[in-house]
């Protein structure tokens, strides 16, 4: 277990250090700014190479929303959701910080300055998403793409999938989704993600926090109860 939760700790820090950092340092730098297509291809990417990195020694959730939806699908055993939700938050966490450490050195270094560069990537509704979309919207985006996100982990991950290739399918999946939805929440599907963001930020960013972790772990139950009913391997 122990293995376990370290490489769940450093595949959740390397997704959250690898696409917020993007979304932080390069979505928008002067005249070289990658923009949304490269933040979701970096979250993409954070994925798929520690899918295959430390995949093999914890299944490479990442994810407290992938966890439940395995847990749901029978994938994955409800006493280790826990243990591997808490390391895949602090894992957020530490690598939220690792960012704050990195933009303290650009001016200006007030607190309140650094945390808003780049939104910091936190995730809002409302007011706080890029694209102005209401709760409603956000809510619905983030079920949806959840749930899709569990049924291609599921279904690129049965015996009769492909061998070797789950990671890319699920990092692309994962690409996808951001290309669709960092204009309407700055795209979560991933509770720890935005945990970790919003704890830095603070304010709204803590206030609407609860939406990124019911929309996606209700996401990954749909998901994960559609696959075991009407998709899995018999």
């Amino acid at each position: 277990m122990s293995r376990k939760l370290v490489a769940e700790f450093f595949g959740t820090f390397w997704l959250v250090f690898g696409g917020c950092g993007s979304a932080v340092f390069a979505a928008a730098f002067p005249q070289l700014g990658i923009g949304f297509v490269g933040v979701s291809l970096a979250f993409g990417l954070t994925v798929l190479t520690m899918a295959y990195a430390v995949g093999p020694v914890s299944g490479g959730h990442f994810n407290p929303a992938v966890s439940v939806g395995l847990a749901v699908a029978g994938r994955f055993s409800w006493a280790e959701l826990v243990p591997y939700v808490i390391a895949q938050v602090v894992g957020a966490i530490v690598a939220a910080a690792a960012l704050y450490l990195i933009l303290m050195g650009k001016a200006p270094v007030a607190p309140d300055s650094v945390v808003s560069i780049g939104g910091f990537a936190a995730n809002g509704y409302g007011e706080h998403s890029p694209g102005g979309f209401n709760m409603l919207s956000a809510l619905f985006t983030e079920i949806l793409l959840t749930a899709f996100f569990l049924l291609i982990i599921l279904g690129s991950t049965e015996k009769r999938a492909a061998a070797g290739f789950a990671p890319i399918a699920i990092g692309l999946a994962l690409v996808l989704i951001h290309l669709i939805s960092i204009p309407i929440t700055n795209t979560s599907v991933n509770p720890a993600r935005s945990t970790g963001q919003a704890l830095f930020v603070g304010g709204w960013a803590l206030q609407q926090l609860w939406l990124f972790w019911a929309a996606p772990i209700i996401g990954g139950i749909i998901g994960g109860g559609v696959h075991r009913a009407m998709l899995a391997d018999e």
